[in-house]
């Protein structure tokens, strides 16, 4: 029976991927600031203390795949200086953290599935409007940019350890509790489909399920090895979504546009990246042989919105 060690395991996606990695037949590790005892078979937690540079070196010892999800919320609160900081530092030093583990410890880990996002990618051009942002394309000049490439940075090394290292830069992840589809509904629940800005830009996507299948489809298929898009094939505009998602609440509803300078009052610099139209293409990761579960919107608003 191989083993997973999961980082960010106790987030949101962390969660249902150890659930999935249990129901294949693995043992799962995950890592966490807080001692945690596991009521369930194969699972169980292990101590890592990012700041303090401190690793449970038994965990990294028995791991065969290492899931790498760690990372402060880049949406969870106003972007001040300081939590700026906190969103690079968390991604970047669990990174170097988990590259001086492995060269510190005998190991058998053959595989790291390491988080990116799609954040690396600027506004849309002619050329990602047609087709979408490919994998070789450049990263953006701007915050999120830089940090997604300090954060791919920090764990490239593992490559040149012999151990495969799959990359995946990971759009708007859709889920029934939280997160981004959340936000959506809110006001969805009154009867209101807020249009943010223009509504014309591109909102690259994907279910939920289909991340953590992704991610387990990489961990096992050996031929999945580089830097790979992990958004649905077919992204959608803020506008058709917010209508999409109202339609599928209300038999009537009213649409509101949200203008670019309230979004900039109440959200500050964030407000650029919601504001942001970015076309990702899929065709990589689909031509690896992965197929969605939930490749449109109205597919992935049937199951969430049940």
């Amino acid at each position: 029976m191989q083993t997973v060690l999961i980082t960010g395991g106790t987030g949101m996606i962390g969660k249902a991927l150890t659930t999935l990695f249990l129901e294949k037949g693995y043992k799962v590790i995950v890592l966490t600031r807080k001692d945690k005892r596991s009521r369930r078979l194969n699972l169980s937690f292990a101590k890592w203390d990012i700041e303090k540079s401190i690793i449970d070196a038994s965990a990294i010892q028995s791991a065969n795949i290492i899931v790498h999800l760690a990372g402060e919320g880049v949406a969870a609160k106003r972007w001040t200086v300081k939590r700026k900081q906190a969103i690079v530092d968390s991604r970047v030093q669990s990174g170097n953290l988990l590259l001086k583990a492995l060269s510190e410890n005998e190991n058998k880990v053959s595989t790291i599935i390491a988080a990116s996002a799609i954040g690396w990618y600027g506004p849309d051009t002619a050329a990602s409007l047609a087709k979408g942002f490919i994998e070789t394309d450049s990263s953006d000049d701007s915050y999120l940019g830089n940090t997604c490439q300090l954060w791919e940075q920090s764990t490239a090394a593992i490559a040149s350890k012999g151990i495969r290292l799959v990359t995946l830069r990971i759009g708007i992840v859709f889920n029934k509790r939280g997160g981004a589809l959340a936000e959506f509904i809110k006001p969805a629940q009154f009867g209101l489909a807020t249009i943010l800005g223009t509504g014309k830009q591109m909102v690259s996507w994907i279910h939920q399920k289909d991340l953590c299948n992704l991610i387990f489809f990489a961990a096992e298929n050996k031929k999945i090895e580089g830097i790979y898009n992990a958004v649905a094939p077919e992204p959608i505009s803020n506008k058709k979504l917010v209508l999409g998602i109202a339609q599928k609440m209300w038999p009537i509803y009213l649409p509101i546009y949200v203008p670019s300078f309230v979004l900039k009052i109440i959200l500050g610099e964030m407000s650029v990246e919601v504001l942001k139209s970015a076309k990702v293409s899929a065709q990589k990761i689909q031509a690896a042989g992965f197929v969605f579960d939930y490749p449109t919107v109205e597919e992935a608003l049937v199951d969430l919105l049940k």
